[in-house]
């Protein structure tokens, strides 16, 4: 019995040094006070000395007296180094934008991360943030614009030249602005204009790309179309847009000349008359078709109607086609050999990513984890695909990419998973 607890007692410390670890860091940037109206990013880090299995769980977050939007579908990839120990992370990122002056708490939250090598998820909690949002310098009232840099670009275009009555200006006017979320870019002012109809088009507003698959502001194009009703002189208006400097708080102003635009009297002629040729024609001229073009005239004409009678037919043909197509697809993306397909590209990154692996190996042999696939493996196969794991993601410092040859060896040595045909009937009385 002495002997027994011995060996346990030794045998712990590696079983705690082979135990997966996980951290969570959460950080605002930028980092200390903020104006109402400003973007403040909560960046959360989400870090494992293995690898994800599955993407985490992000939780929602409600912070009263401010708008938060959750991260994207994207996550910027980290490779950090803690306490001599590699881990392997991804950074999501929530944008928050205070609407009241007030001293916010961020909560503790709690993340779920999937790490490789471990049976069940693990539950992080972060720490708690403190942050204050502080009034805008002078009266600001209704919708504020709060950036850290915001410019105002326009473009006019006619569409002909010069301009008649019955043509029409297009103007567009581009806002860009650093710091901020694109949905709370305000409208530009596109006023009426006497003389002119105005035609209001919808805005395309999309997030301001920081190059890196990120984020770092919004942009919104506005456009508006005038059509002209007589001629004379039009001035399409200046466009002014204030904004506030979420460093200093400072009310700023950014703005757009107005535009010129002249309308000369006339109508538009065709370049030539067809008045005389009409009248040189008379009313005897007679036409006449050769008997060829008769016959084409009627077997288009036959065909058309038979095309029209068989509609129904071909509508129930076409969508037939339509689902059997679809089908193929579905079948094609469930198959093993689109999982190798991904699986191939995915393992030719650095560092390689195992996702399409293991759908491979579920969907050839129905494993569900390497270990039990190796083991069907032939034992020297087994152990190198063992060890290039190991390799990997390891502790081990270098990554080595798996060579093709092995990876064609592992596909052409899984065996297929074995499927029972169900018998139909009753079974057995006496088995």
């Amino acid at each position: 019995m002495k002997r027994l607890l011995l060996l346990l007692g030794l045998y712990l410390p590696l079983l705690a040094l082979a135990a997966t670890e996980a951290r969570v860091q959460t950080r605002l940037a930028p980092a200390g006070d903020t104006v109402v109206g400003a973007t403040v990013e909560l960046q959360v880090d989400l870090l494992v000395d293995t690898w994800f299995t599955q993407p985490p769980v992000l939780p929602v977050i409600n912070l009263p007296g401010a708008t938060v939007s959750a991260p994207s579908g994207e996550a910027q990839h980290l490779n950090e180094q803690h306490d001599g120990k590699t881990f392997f992370g991804l950074r999501y990122t929530y944008q928050i934008t205070p609407q009241a002056a007030q001293t916010f708490t961020l909560a503790a939250q709690s993340f779920q991360v999937f790490p490789g090598q471990s049976d069940t998820p693990i539950t992080l909690a972060s720490e708690p943030l403190t942050f204050v949002a502080k009034p805008l310098a002078g009266d600001a009232v209704g919708h504020r614009l709060v950036a850290s840099n915001v410019s105002l670009t326009q473009q006019t275009q006619l569409s002909h030249s010069p301009l008649r009555a019955g043509d029409s200006i297009t103007r567009r006017v581009l806002t860009r602005a650093e710091g901020t979320q694109a949905m709370l870019l305000p409208p530009p002012p596109l006023s009426e204009v006497a003389g002119l109809k105005r035609y209001v088009q919808t805005p395309k507003v999309a997030p301001l790309s920081d190059g890196r698959g990120g984020a770092n502001g919004g942009q919104r194009e506005d456009s508006v179309t005038y059509v002209v009703s007589a001629a004379g002189h039009y001035q399409l208006p200046a466009i002014e847009l204030q904004w506030w400097d979420a460093v200093t708080g400072q009310a700023r102003q950014a703005a757009l000349p107005p535009v010129e635009i002249d309308v000369i009297e006339g109508t538009y002629k065709a370049p030539f008359s067809i008045d005389e040729d009409l009248r040189a024609l008379g009313r005897q001229a007679q036409l006449r078709l050769p008997a060829q073009r008769l016959w084409l005239i009627g077997l288009l004409v036959l065909g058309g109607g038979l095309i029209y009678l068989a509609r129904p037919w071909l509508q129930a043909a076409w969508r037939r086609f339509k689902a059997w197509q679809a089908a193929r697809r579905t079948a094609r993306l469930q198959s093993a050999d689109y999982a190798w397909t991904l699986a191939r590209k995915q393992l030719a990154q650095s560092p390689p990513e195992l996702g399409g692996l293991y759908l491979w190996i579920r969907r050839r042999t129905g494993r569900y984890t390497l270990f039990e696939f190796s083991q069907d493996l032939p034992p020297s196969l087994g152990v190198r695909l063992l060890d290039w794991l190991q390799t990997c993601y390891g502790k081990a410092t270098g990554v080595i990419a798996p060579s093709s040859p092995m990876l064609n060896q592992v596909r052409r040595a899984a065996a297929p998973e074995r499927r029972i045909r169900k018998r139909k009937g009753l079974k057995p009385l006496n088995p």
